[in-house]
């Protein structure tokens, strides 16, 4: 899923995110902002950033059930400034998850949790 955002809530959007997931007890592994990293080595880069969460008791079933969805997991969110200007919010959509491994209804309700921790995050 794609979303447009304005400018100045990248940051406050990842904030947001971040308050929400960890209110919800869900764990933040990583925040990256790719932009910076790409300033210390000398890279250009438009405003970049990453967020890893997840919650081990939802996720590993779903890795023992096929071990390759390990690629996508822990969840990501990413919040991004397209050359044109434009800001956008991405993340795998469950349902494409689902597809991609095969996945049973009752593993992917374990990651369904990402489409309304974004659209809380959104208002």
């Amino acid at each position: 899923m794609v979303y447009p955002l304005l400018l100045q809530y990248l940051s406050r959007l990842g904030n947001a995110i971040e308050a929400i997931l960890q209110a919800k007890g869900i764990t933040i592994f990583a925040r990256i902002d790719q932009r910076a990293e790409a300033k210390k080595v000398g890279l250009s880069l438009c405003p970049t950033q990453l967020l890893l969460f997840g919650n081990p008791e939802a996720g590993t079933p779903l890795m023992v059930a096929e071990p390759m969805i390990a690629l996508d997991l822990p969840l990501k969110v990413l919040a991004w400034e397209a050359v044109d200007g434009k800001m956008w919010l991405s993340y795998n959509d469950p349902d494409y998850l689902k597809q991609r491994f095969s996945l049973f209804d009752e593993l992917v309700k374990n990651i369904a949790v990402i489409k309304p921790l974004i659209n809380q995050a959104l208002q």
